[in-house]
């Protein structure tokens, strides 16, 4: 599986192709999954462009992408969007129009709460497990982590040099991840080298302009579907070579 992650909390200072409205998104979301993508994770924006857990920023994000698109749409629940765990909880169980899944980072305060409500409400739970932080010793205790979609395994190093090696550790400190799907993936630099490595262990993974602006070659994306198509030819041209 490889996911588009269409935006991320990047803004308008990131340049034009990354899209930020609702219309915006959704012909992003439907170019993707055109080129190849088969999951779309997503940061819903206010007309300001920050991120929001707003139950009407969430509802007219997904309606709008799910009326170019089929496949199963995520959002975040990051921290930045809503810093008070208890605000945070109270905006998810207001949203009128749920995701398929959205994303929880477990070294979140509030994390395990916001997770057991997404599962209430019948969300599915990528669990986000950074590097550089405790989420994978949490999340290897968690009662929770048996119920989860899928295991976000971000790459926070973003060295290119160093972030395969950071990447390898993450995935011994998940160990079995409580038998569920891993998602590897880094970000800005390491974006690339995480995602050959994903490819080498046949595990899913994610691209698009929330992880990095550039291209293989070093060349500036011009759109989600253009990291896809260059994932996917990254991605299986390093699994073929395993």
């Amino acid at each position: 599986m490889v996911q588009v992650c269409l935006n991320g909390p990047r803004g308008a200072a990131d340049g034009t192709a990354v899209p930020l409205t609702p219309s915006a998104l959704a012909e992003s979301a439907a170019e993707a999954v055109a080129a190849g993508a088969t999951d779309i994770h997503v940061h819903p924006k206010t007309p300001c462009g920050q991120d929001s857990l707003s139950p009407r920023v969430v509802a007219a994000t997904l309606e709008a992408i799910r009326s170019r698109v089929s496949v199963p749409v995520g959002v975040t629940t990051g921290a930045w969007a809503e810093p008070d765990p208890e605000a945070r909880l109270a905006r998810v169980r207001g949203w009128t129009v749920l995701p398929d899944h959205a994303s929880v980072n477990w070294h979140e305060p509030g994390a395990e709460s916001l997770a057991a409500a997404l599962l209430d409400l019948g969300v599915g739970v990528e669990a986000g497990i950074w590097s550089g932080t405790d989420a994978a010793a949490r999340f290897a205790s968690s009662p929770l982590g048996p119920r989860v979609l899928r295991v976000l395994a971000e790459v926070t190093d973003t060295a290119p040099d160093t972030a395969e090696a950071t990447a390898r550790a993450l995935l011994a400190d998940l160990g079995p991840a409580h038998g569920r799907p891993v998602l590897l993936h880094g970000e800005d630099g390491g974006a690339w080298p995480v995602l050959r490595l994903a490819g080498r262990l046949g595990l899913a993974t994610r691209m698009g302009l929330e992880d990095t602006l550039v291209l293989p070659d070093g060349q500036r994306a011009l759109s989600n579907a253009q990291l896809i198509a260059g994932a996917l030819a990254q991605y299986g041209c390093a699994h073929r070579s395993s």
